[in-house]
């Protein structure tokens, strides 16, 4: 029983951060309705921004946070301009096989630059340990957390109250209708591209001091995250913070009852249950067009 606070404790850190990646990866879907099978390579490619950022400037991975968004923010324009504008209307198998294609590019590109080692970073925090009665936890996993929940609530208030946000949520619901009212939905979906990458760029950087860096780092985070988002219903994003818990809690949980190398196994048996009893995810709704804020 004693435990029981630590593995509370120790889901939540963790849901919060799953939610990160897992809130970018369902706007893009919910707005857009494509499926980003390259969602886990812009991860990876945060965590190497934040390993060379430590490495050759020894600038603390948080501040990379700071430049982070707006060359991520960048990148997607760039590859929303370069290479999926020209799917955005195609069929789902088209868009499929250019995600995935975008995944493998990025995965091969960062092999030949930083070869496939694993690569760590230290911060002079890495060992810090936070105690709070019987429970233990580094500084890095609570900063993390805390970072990632910021950004995601950050992100429900401009889906919810700011003009762009509310154009958003319009072009989701009925894009022929938001055309007709004078909403330009290839600038949406450019921003949406755009914003849902740069929520997992941040994910990268902040999950590089906790895991090791390497060029297909990105592929277990993204694979969870498309268990997230189907559990919480594709296109809803409170659906994919309560799934981003439910699935940490299945992991650590899983890992303390099972073992680690359980945990994947776990939550994949988790993921066809769903598809098998519910389709529409639990907190989805077939057909839904809402993005759930």
């Amino acid at each position: 029983m004693h435990d029981i606070p630590q593995l509370l404790i120790s889901t939540v850190l963790l849901g919060g951060i799953y939610a990160l990646i897992a809130v970018g990866l369902t706007l893009i879907f919910g707005i857009m309705r494509v499926v980003n099978f390259a969602h886990g390579e812009f991860l990876m490619l945060g965590m190497y921004l934040a390993f060379w950022a430590f490495t050759l400037i020894a600038m603390d991975p948080y501040l990379v946070l700071l430049p982070a968004i707006p060359l991520f923010f960048l990148a997607g324009l760039a590859t929303y301009a370069l290479v999926m504008r020209g799917v955005i209307h195609a069929s789902h198998n088209v868009q499929i096989f250019t995600t995935v294609g975008l995944s493998l590019a990025l995965q091969n590109v960062a092999l030949v630059l930083w070869t496939g080692d694993f690569r760590f970073i230290r911060p002079w925090y890495y060992s810090t340990v936070v105690r709070l009665g019987d429970t233990a936890f580094n500084v890095s996993q609570i900063a993390a957390f805390a970072v990632a929940m910021a950004f995601t609530a950050a992100l429900f208030a401009f889906m919810r109250w700011s003009y762009t946000g509310r154009v958003m949520r319009a072009t989701a619901q009925d894009r022929e209708a938001a055309s007709l009212m004078g909403i330009d939905a290839d600038r949406v979906y450019a921003f949406t591209w755009a914003i849902g990458i740069v929520c997992v760029g941040i994910a990268g950087v902040l999950l590089a001091p906790l895991y090791p860096v390497y060029p297909t780092a990105g592929l277990q985070f993204v694979l969870l995250a498309y268990v997230v988002v189907v559990l919480g219903g594709l296109g809803d994003m409170v659906g994919a913070l309560l799934g981003s818990l439910i699935v940490a809690a299945v992991e650590v949980v899983g890992s303390y009852v099972f073992g680690t190398a359980w945990k994947e196994v776990l939550y994949f048996l988790l993921f066809i249950a769903i598809l098998l009893i519910r389709p529409a995810g639990l907190f989805g709704q077939r057909g839904a067009e809402s993005l759930g804020v």
